[in-house]
């Protein structure tokens, strides 16, 4: 039985060797570790920042620098390649950052979305950062509509909770997030990562908390979110494997 593996972060990288540069943090090493490959087959997708050329140069020097072949599927002006056959020939699919919004929206209007749960069924890992976290899940905070942080409510929903990324940088995020869950504007339980910390979910269950790096960042952490009738409560998930204690919170 194929196991569904999706990591969803705010971070994934670190600062490269030299000034502007990037390579893969200690989370995106395990996931490429997963795919089970000795050189994986890594395919970036950059909608959400429009497909910015700077962005992918930076992308493929870090995962080439790791030892991976590296592919894409842009999107701007038409697609690069058909989606399905793209995601599902790849080991692993990073989604960078930028406006969840745009991407939900162009994903769907050229089938990017079948194409990544085709890939996720067959057992291709799904990561990203930012909007290639929140897209997953239901939906989430993002700032796709100007400064003032709105919710999204049209996740493609393979995970079955909300998300809030960038939650100990950005000072919107966890208040607007706290009230969407005890509003019922998103799912009744979201999960939420501070910076180079992530998520990794097998099938649709969260089952540890990683960060780019636990030496550099030895605060972080990542947080569950839930609706309850004596309010919202918000509970914290250290690094490492999530335990039973804590699983329960998801049910």
């Amino acid at each position: 039985m194929v196991t569904k593996r999706i990591l969803a972060t705010s971070g994934g990288f670190i600062p490269g060797p030299v000034q502007g540069s990037a390579r893969i943090g200690a989370m995106l090493a395990e996931a490429l570790t997963l795919t089970g490959k000795t050189r994986p087959k890594v395919c970036l997708v950059l909608t959400a920042s429009g497909d910015d050329s700077s962005y992918y140069a930076l992308l493929y020097e870090a995962f080439n620098a790791a030892g991976c072949d590296v592919t894409e599927l842009k999107l701007f002006t038409q697609p690069s390649a058909d989606p399905e056959e793209r995601l599902t020939t790849s080991d692993l699919v990073w989604v960078g950052g930028g406006s969840v919004a745009n991407l939900l929206e162009l994903w769907r209007l050229h089938k990017v979305d079948q194409g990544m749960r085709a890939a996720w069924e067959k057992g291709v890992i799904l990561a990203g950062v930012s909007a290639g976290s929140i897209c997953w899940h239901t939906g989430g905070t993002t700032d796709s509509y100007g400064p003032e942080l709105k919710p999204v409510t049209n996740g493609l929903g393979f995970l079955p909770y909300a998300n809030g990324v960038h939650y100990d940088s950005e000072l919107q995020r966890r208040p607007l997030l706290h009230q969407l869950v005890g509003d019922k504007v998103l799912a009744p339980v979201a999960l939420a990562t501070d910076d180079h910390v992530g998520v990794w979910y097998e099938n649709v269950t969260p089952v540890s908390v990683v960060s780019d790096s636990i030496s550099k960042w030895p605060q972080a952490k990542a947080y569950v979110i839930r609706h309850q009738s004596s309010g919202t409560q918000e509970i914290e998930l250290p690094i490492g494997l999530i335990s039973d204690e804590h699983a329960t919170v998801f049910k």
